[in-house]
């Protein structure tokens, strides 16, 4: 499906060739043989290419005793860091990061133009949130082995996080003519929600999840992307329905339970939303999993175990940031909401906007200016986080909270109603603030 009619003022022509770019890539059969992955900023899970049995941490402690046996073998040395890459999107420990760039930097000493070590590293440097690195890796790799299609995945999920949506675009179209895969169907269903086509993603997500039959980490995180598509378009029951069969899939699947726990707080049930956020904490306590819970204390009026989990962030973010992880926009972004620091979030989203210019970048940087109450300078920066049509509440609400503070009444409360409309529940903290402006 095509989108080259979208007329969305100078990045029209941009938009216009990324929608001809994506377009056709579905429209033939889904392959009969597709290999699992990961995908986006965690891609390419490589699990279908190590064994058929057992768990993955079966299968580090195989390639671990292959290592020590054979410490110059770069294929067990290539297979074990993919698989601590697979550890860590499993359980979400960025240790597992710190193992697998030793143990494919080894490989690469050992064998320089090693395909899947460069490549690794890549997607290594997605997770970390090193974009501009990743980008240097993925090509690399592509000069290495041009007709490989997981380079070009790499090389586009980079670009998109330093908002080169036209080059990107076309290195996610040019990856699923090469090999139409889980990793492909799922990055092009990303790029069409970018691009503001809600049912081209759901599409491309279904054929995603399709593929990942037979890998239950992959098909739980298909499903859990597929569901977060309808909860942001509101759709709670097809949202939570697609988040448990994540859940059943791979049980103890954390973001399974951080996503249905949303869910459930949108039904009202709040005691359930916080006992599934925690979880979540308590099996990996991400930085996004303790700000949710104590978001949800928060709403329920238990400031004291809010402010708990608050106090974690820091101490989280700091054992990422030594595991070689960014933080710089995750950090801004919660410190701006809760209104921490402001003045030093917004620096800290200055710095995030410079090495990752994307539309995250700029709603970010946007609303850390509103937030320090310079909104002339955050509307250019909201305008740019909506350029490509992305059908995003959280962005419209600051779209509309920028209006309300340079006095454009009548434009604000149009952003506010656009973003409930969207998904009355796009925030704990903020769809509130929306429904009393608008009240």
């Amino acid at each position: 499906m095509t989108r080259g009619r979208i007329a969305l003022g100078s990045a029209a022509a941009l938009i216009a060739a990324a929608a001809l770019l994506l377009g056709g890539v579905l429209r033939g059969p889904a392959p009969a043989d597709s290999n699992a992955a990961s995908a986006r900023i965690a891609p390419e899970s490589l699990t279908s290419g190590f064994s058929p049995g057992g768990t993955t941490t079966q299968l580090v402690e195989r390639l671990q005793t292959a290592v020590r046996a054979a410490p110059q073998d770069v294929s067990s040395l290539d297979l074990l860091g993919l698989a601590y890459q697979q550890r860590a999107r499993e359980t979400g420990d960025p240790a597992y990061y710190t193992k697998s760039d030793g143990v494919l930097r080894r490989a690469l000493s050992l064998q320089p133009n090693d395909l899947f070590a460069t490549s690794g590293l890549g997607s290594l440097a997605l997770s970390r949130h090193r974009f501009r690195d990743a980008l240097a890796l993925g090509r690399r790799a592509h000069t290495i082995s041009p007709s490989t299609a997981r380079n070009y995945g790499v090389i586009g999920d980079a670009l998109v996080e330093l908002g080169r949506y036209r080059e990107a675009f076309a290195a996610y179209d040019r990856m699923g003519a090469l090999k139409p895969s889980l990793a492909s169907y799922a990055r092009i269903g990303h790029a069409r929600e970018l691009l503001g086509d809600v049912p081209g993603a759901i599409q491309a997500m279904r054929l995603a999840l399709d593929a990942a039959s037979g890998e239950p980490e992959a098909a739980a995180w298909t499903s859990v992307q597929l569901g977060k598509i309808y909860w942001a378009t509101g759709r709670l029951g097809a949202a939570g329905t697609l988040y448990r069969a994540a859940l059943a899939r791979f049980p103890g699947y954390v973001y399974g339970f951080d996503a249905l726990a949303q869910v459930e707080a949108a039904r009202g049930h709040l005691g359930h939303a916080i006992a599934l956020e925690q979880r979540a904490v308590d099996t990996i306590p991400l930085p996004q999993f303790v700000s949710a819970l104590g978001d949800m204390y928060r709403l329920a009026g238990n400031e004291r175990q809010a402010g708990r989990q608050y106090a974690l962030i820091g101490v989280i973010q700091r054992l990422l940031v030594a595991n070689g992880v960014k933080t710089d926009l995750e950090t801004a972004l919660f410190d701006i909401d809760h209104a921490i620091g402001l003045r030093h979030a917004l620096a800290l989203a200055r710095l995030a906007h410079a090495d990752r210019p994307s539309i995250d970048g700029d709603d970010v940087l946007g609303w850390a200016l509103a937030r320090n109450g310079r909104c002339a300078e955050a509307l250019p920066l909201s305008r740019r986080a909506l350029r490509l049509g992305t059908q995003d509440a959280l962005k419209f609400f600051h779209r509309g909270a920028i209006e309300r503070c340079l006095g454009h009444g009548d434009t604000a409360r149009a952003w506010l109603r656009r973003a409930l409309a969207l998904n009355p529940h796009f925030s704990l903290l903020w769809a509130p603030v929306a429904r009393k402006w608008l009240s």
